[in-house]
């Protein structure tokens, strides 16, 4: 099962490394607490909107691109969890498989 909180997170915290930036810093420049960024990157928290737009104003970034990126993130996953489908051919009858290995 997918859940969103966890796949905003990996989305936030690579948003941040790649900006080669500290929790801390960003916890600072969104006004959001070190310890509430920490729990919203490890999925543990469910953020609200407020809190969103605030720590996208502090990676510099808008709040649509967060979620395309979530988006994204979660297309990906779901290709990989999604079921194999196998080809089937028609149906034998168990009567004739029997005749013809007689």
């Amino acid at each position: 099962m997918i859940l969103l909180r966890h796949e905003l997170g990996e989305v936030l915290r690579d948003v941040r490394t790649a900006q080669g930036r500290t929790l801390r810093d960003v916890a600072k420049s969104s006004a959001v607490s070190l310890g509430y960024l920490s729990e919203v990157e490890r999925g543990t928290k469910e953020a609200s909107s407020e809190l969103l737009a605030s720590i996208c104003d502090g990676l510099g970034m808008p709040l649509s691109e967060l979620l395309g990126l979530v988006r994204e993130r979660v297309e990906h996953v779901e290709t990989l969890t999604a079921p194999v489908t196998l080809p089937v051919g028609p149906a034998v009858d168990a009567d004739e498989v029997s005749a013809s290995a007689a």
